[in-house]
């Protein structure tokens, strides 16, 4: 019964644990479907009546332009019929006239019914309406100023509101949404007044500006004494998006990096000013975005689930909710994510969303957070010319709220060239070729004779003459290794030492250019023996770990004003991803658990308990077989995603919270998997101690391997971190279960862990012989070295040892990074 019940819930768990997490996310998306409808049905109806009140006051204006040109009419007939009136006299017997009576009482007649009309029209509705709509244009007016200057006012109100539901929360985001798309529309041809109302508006001036300054950057490689960099200045100014373009090998990735403080085993001279001080780029970490090349995402999560835990642990935490579901749900909308972010990104085994979808997440990843200062290295490389549009209208956005955007890009089209605003290009051995608007790029060549050929890409063409493929015209006497020597002449920066005698070529003649322009690459070194390089070489390898271990544990003061969510919430925050991560990967651990089920049963069939051993032999094929298969289970804690935790350690999210949440996920399985091995090997096998006993002894045995299984996984490659799994368990058990070693050998067994749990298993079965097994229990313990005293001590140390490997290995997490 208890087989048949395992078995049950393990098929329950392999075929039913994904649908848990697909049934909360498909009731969310009826929630945010529905929320989204509603904003825009709102929207629609308003757009009606705006355009209904809009005829209605144009229909009412033309009536009453006719009705005053009518009135006028009539009060010109009024008069001219009181001037013939006037006019029109009869004469008495006398001789005098005077003005006919029937005459003058048709007159005051025609006066008050004409008074009368005007007062009928007047008090009609239709006056009415029209007098009202021009008060409430007037007023709709007054309030349209006084909403521009009262925007933020309105927006802390609404903040301030209590809003809770999910329904609550999507409503607000896709009505902000929905009121910056109207804003978008308005200002989407950039006129004067478009121009004015972005400038003033403070919606876009709410993040800290950086701008960078560097002079005379040089990147040497240590050890080979190679120049990445050599020389660089320029400047990248925040609201401009800056390319850095050039050949294979120009050092644009290593730019990116020494800009960013990720450069690590190299010399970095020369200035780097932030904002015009001299300050580490690592105090300003919060807001600073950097973007690999490579698409580093969960694939076992949605897109939804990877923009939403980075917005969750980079943004403030003093930002409430709906704000930080606004966020997320404006990066989803202009990278175009909508139609898949419910689904999961995919991995190498597992079939996800496409290359370019994927490329876009890894740049959501940054967007999320969002940062004042976002490097990019290749973010186009890969996706089409409609999805880089996509991408480079996002980062326009980006930019017009001030952030300062550089990246690197791989020879793009015409379209998306002209969309940058400044350029930096690259010569070979990492010497700029130009730095500047990209609208003045081709006036430079131009000056220097380098004239680009019609239907020709611009980028194109200057790579390839920088790769030495495409050769200047004839009338340019220019070689294309001079162009770093006369833009720094150009541009009156210091020349390096070993290129002096080519500027000064350049300099006195620049016509004619016939030099020694190899000078300007190579530089003299020193011809070492084969011990010296190899001598170099390890101590270029040991001075490049060290600069990361200080690298990694480096601190410096924080000058980002941005207060991210605390260790405990970041915890939080990895116990819900891991729990979902987990459950997707639950066949997995179903696998798990039917392994050690089939080895509980195997191993409890085939050991035979003798009194004499106490159970030994058994224990001992236990250790091994539980320590091998849960040490294996532990490298995919820290073995698979190395690359997402490297780059979210990078970006501040705390690594404390992402290593004791991987350990608390874990504990699960630390729980679970002694009970499912004990089921079939304590009934098998029917010891003597207690299940109790054996389940206390086996948990702590799993706790001790599990943390040893961490720090494989983070010192050791994969295949040599399974190879120790499978031997370490094995050597060390059968040196445990030795004893008829010398002293060195016994001290050489109680530094390996199965001594002490095979010694913890012996005592709590030896502790149930009573009688005449007394005097066989005394001296089997004693030639073994055990006594019934020590059970406890036994646990104490096994559970030692499992923590002491957890630090051991949470310490190699923090000082051990990729090459």
């Amino acid at each position: 019964m208890l087989i048949a019940a395992l078995a049950t819930l393990l098929l329950i768990i392999y075929n039913c644990s994904d649908q848990i997490i697909t049934v909360r996310e498909r009731r969310l998306a009826r929630s945010r479907e529905a929320a989204a409808k509603v904003v825009k049905e709102k929207i629609q109806a308003r757009a009606r009546w705006k355009t209904a009140k809009e005829a209605a006051k144009k229909h009412a204006v033309e009536l009453q332009g006719q009705f005053s040109r009518k009135f006028s009419r009539k009060r010109n007939i009024t008069v001219s019929d009181k001037v013939t009136v006037l006019n029109e006299e009869y004469t008495d017997t006398d001789g005098n006239s005077y003005p006919s009576h029937e005459h003058s009482t048709s007159l005051v007649s025609k006066k008050s019914q004409s008074a009368s009309e005007v007062e009928e029209i007047g008090s009609s509705p239709l006056m009415k309406m029209i007098n009202e709509i021009e008060e409430q244009t007037f007023d709709s007016s007054e309030s349209f100023s006084l909403e521009i200057k009262e925007r933020n006012l309105k927006t802390k109100k609404a903040k301030g509101k209590a809003i809770h539901t999910h329904s609550q929360i999507f409503k607000y985001a896709y009505a902000q949404l929905e009121r910056e798309k109207a804003q978008q529309q308005q200002n989407n041809n950039l006129t004067f007044s478009g121009v004015i109302s972005m400038a003033t508006n403070t919606d876009y001036k709410k993040r800290l500006v950086i701008e960078i300054g560097f002079t005379d950057l040089t990147v040497t490689l240590k050890g080979k004494k190679k120049h990445l960099l050599r020389s660089v200045n320029g400047k990248i100014m925040p609201g401009r998006i800056t390319s850095v373009m050039g050949p294979s090998g120009a050092g644009k990735t290593t730019l990116l990096s020494a800009l960013a403080g990720k450069t690590v085993g190299c010399t970095i001279s020369g200035s780097i000013l932030i904002n015009g001080k001299s300050e580490p780029i690592r105090s300003y970490r919060k807001i600073v975005g950097f973007v690999p090349q490579d698409d580093i995402v969960h694939g076992n999560l949605t897109v939804e689930e990877n923009l939403w835990f980075s917005a969750r642990c980079r943004l403030s935490a003093d930002l409430q909710k709906q704000d930080k579901v606004l966020i997320v749900e404006r990066v989803i909308d202009f990278l175009g994510l909508q139609s898949v972010r419910g689904s999961l990104v995919g991995t190498v085994e597992k079939r996800g969303i496409s290359g370019g979808q994927r490329k876009r997440v890894n740049v959501g990843l940054e967007l999320v957070m969002e940062p004042s200062l976002l490097f990019l290295d290749e973010p186009t490389s890969g996706l089409d010319s409609s999805s880089s549009q996509l991408l480079l209208r996002a980062l326009r956005r980006e930019a017009l709220e001030g952030v300062n955007i550089c990246m690197v890009v791989h020879q793009p089209s015409y379209t998306l060239f002209n969309m940058f605003d400044d350029l930096i290009l690259l010569a070979k051995g990492g010497l700029v070729v130009y730095h500047g608007p990209v609208k003045k790029v081709e006036d430079y060549f131009a000056g220097l004779g380098i004239e680009v050929p019609e239907r020709v890409n611009p980028p194109d063409y200057f790579i390839d003459i920088l790769e030495g493929l495409v050769k200047p015209s004839i009338s340019s006497n220019v070689n294309y290794k001079e162009l770093p020597v006369l833009w720094m002449l150009h541009n009156g920066y210091s020349v390096p030492p070993e290129m002096q005698r080519s500027a000064a070529a350049l300099a006195s003649s620049p016509v004619e250019l016939n030099i020694d322009t190899q000078a300007i690459f190579d530089h003299v070194t020193e011809e070492n023996s084969f011990a010296g390089e190899m001598w170099q070489d390890m101590k270029t390898n040991v001075e490049r770990q060290r600069d990361i271990i200080l690298h990694n544990f480096m601190r410096s003061k924080d000058l980002s004003h941005r207060r991210t969510p605390n260790v405990l919430l970041q915890y939080k925050y990895f116990i819900g991803r891991l729990s979902k991560q987990r459950l997707r990967e639950a066949k997995m651990q179903a696998i798990d658990y039917l392994i050690l089920l089939v080895a509980g049963a195997c191993l409890g069939s085939l050991t035979k308990v003798r009194d004499e051993s106490f159970g030994a032999p058994g224990y001992t094929h236990t250790i091994i077989a539980v320590s091998l298969l849960c040490k294996i289970a532990a490298l995919r804690t820290f073995g698979l995603d190395k690359l997402q935790y490297w780059r979210e350690s990078a970006s501040g999210i705390s690594s404390i919270a992402h290593f004791v949440a991987k350990d608390t996920i874990d504990h699960f399985n630390t729980v679970i998997k002694p009970a499912v091995y004990l089921s079939m090997f304590y009934f098998f096998c029917n010891p003597r101690s207690s299940f109790a006993d054996n389940y206390v002894v086996l948990l702590c045995l799993v706790y001790c391997v599990t943390g040893m299984g961490y720090t494989f996984a983070i010192f050791l490659a994969p295949g040599p971190s399974q190879l120790c799994s499978v031997l370490v368990p094995v050597v060390l058990t059968l040196v445990a279960s030795r004893t008829d070693g010398g002293k060195f050998l016994k001290i050489l067994a109680d530094l390996c862990y199965p001594k002490w749990a095979l010694e913890a298993f012996v005592i709590a079965n030896a502790e149930r012989y009573y009688g005449v097994w007394l005097i066989t229990r005394c001296g089997a313990l004693m030639s073994w070295g055990y006594s019934l005293h020590d059970w406890s001590l036994c646990l104490c140390i096994l559970l030692l040892i499992g923590l002491g490997s957890r630090i051991i290995a949470f310490f190699g997490m923090l000082s051990f990074q990729r090459k």
